[in-house]
C-alpha cells in the first residue's frame, strides 16, 4: 500500500509552558476519544509512532491516559471538563470531542484529528496558521464523500437505490453528511435512502433495512465512531448481502467490499508527531494543520465474489489496490 502524502508547512518554534499540575518529568497527553478502545489498536499503534518520532515513549518519559465515551455522546461534556481540571499537558481528540475539547479550554493545547474541514467545525481560524492552542491533522474524507455515491452507481449501474448510514448520536454532523450526499445523489440520478445506526444492534438493523430496500449499495458515512467497526461493518455486508462502500482501508481488509478515502493510521501518527512537539515547547498556533491530498481506492474482490456483485473494469483500473 502506498503511503499517501500530507502537506506541511514549517511553522516557527515557540516555547510552550507546561501545564501546571502535569509532572515535569512525565506529562501526560489525555487521548480523547467518542468511540471504544476496541478496534482502536491500529490507530492507537500509528499515534505511538508519531510520539516516538518526535522523542517521546509512553511509560518512558510521556503518560497516556485513555478517555472513551464509547459512542455515549453525551458523556463527552463532563469528560473534557474533567481533563481540564487536571490540566494534563496535550489532547488529542477526534470529532466531535475535538470540538467539546476546544469549548472546555482555550489554554491547554489540542490536536484533533478530523475527516471534516476543520475550519467549516471551527476548531481553528486558518490551516496555515491555526492560532490559539489548537491544531490538527485532516482527511477531507466528508468532502469526498459524494465521490463513494459515483463509484456505487458505477459499481452497480442497474440498481438507482443508495442506503446512505449515518450515526444519529452525532446529529449535527449527521445533518451534514446527509445534506451533502442528497444533493450529489439528485445530481447523479440516484434515490437516497437513509438510513441511522450508532450502536452494534442499530447498525445491524440499518444493514437489514437496507436489504429490504433493495439498495443496491450501501455508503457509510464517515464518523469516528464507524472507524472502530470496521469488522462489524464488513460482516454485516456479507450477511445481508448488501455491498458496501466506507472511508477507510481497515474496512475492505476486514472483509467490505470497498474503501475510497484516506489513511486514517497515517493521521493518528501525525496526531502523535504534533502532540510530541507540543511536548517539547512548540505552540499549536505554530503548527500548521495537516492535511491529506490523496486517496486510496481498495477493492476486496473475494467479497465481490461472495456477494454476488462483478466489478467493472472501470474500478479495477483505477484501484490502487485489490484485495484477492
Amino acid at each position: 500500500m502506498q503511503r499517501r502524502e500530507f502537506l506541511i508547512v514549517v511553522g516557527t518554534a515557540a516555547i510552550w509552558p507546561l501545564v501546571a499540575g502535569a509532572q515535569p518529568s512525565m506529562p501526560v497527553i489525555d487521548f480523547f476519544n467518542v468511540a471504544s478502545a476496541a478496534g482502536y489498536e491500529p490507530y492507537l499503534e500509528a499515534f505511538r509512532e508519531g510520539l516516538k518520532e518526535s522523542g517521546y515513549v509512553e511509560g518512558e518519559n510521556v503518560a497516556i491516559e485513555y478517555r472513551w465515551a464509547e459512542g455515549f455522546y453525551d458523556r463527552l461534556p463532563d469528560q473534557a471538563a474533567d481533563l481540564v481540571r487536571r490540566q494534563v499537558a496535550v489532547i488529542v481528540a477526534n470529532t466531535p470531542a475535538n470540538r467539546i475539547a476546544k469549548e472546555a479550554t482555550q489554554t491547554i493545547p489540542i490536536v484533533f484529528t478530523t475527516s471534516s474541514d476543520p475550519v467549516r467545525l471551527g476548531l481553528v481560524a486558518n490551516l496555515s496558521r491555526p492560532g490559539g492552542n489548537v491544531t490538527g491533522v485532516s482527511q477531507l474524507n466528508v468532502e469526498i464523500g459524494p465521490k463513494r455515491l459515483e463509484v456505487a452507481r458505477e459499481l452497480t449501474p442497474g440498481s438507482t437505490a443508495v442506503a446512505f448510514l449515518v450515526n444519529p448520536r452525532d446529529s449535527a454532523r449527521a445533518a451534514t453528511l446527509i445534506k451533502d450526499a442528497q444533493a450529489a445523489a439528485t445530481e447523479l440520478g440516484l434515490r437516497l435512502r437513509v438510513v441511522r445506526g450508532a450502536t452494534d444492534a442499530e447498525i445491524t438493523d440499518a444493514f437489514a433495512e437496507s436489504a429490504q430496500l433493495k439498495a443496491g449499495v450501501l455508503v457509510v458515512g464517515a464518523d469516528a465512531l464507524f472507524n472502530s467497526k470496521s469488522r462489524l461493518l464488513a460482516d454485516l455486508s456479507l450477511r445481508y448481502a448488501v455491498p458496501a462502500i466506507y472511508q477507510y482501508v481497515e474496512f475492505a481488509e476486514a472483509g467490505g467490499l470497498i474503501s475510497y478515502g484516506g489513511s486514517i493510521r497515517e493521521s493518528y501518527r501525525w496526531a502523535g508527531v504534533y502532540a510530541g512537539r507540543i511536548l517539547k515547547g512548540v505552540k499549536p498556533a505554530d503548527l500548521p494543520v495537516q492535511q491529506s491530498t490523496k486517496v486510496e481506492l481498495i477493492v476486496n474482490l473475494k467479497s465481490a465474489k461472495t456477494l454476488g456483485v462483478t466489478v467493472p473494469l472501470s474500478l479495477l483500473g483505477r484501484a490502487d489496490r485489490v484485495i484477492e
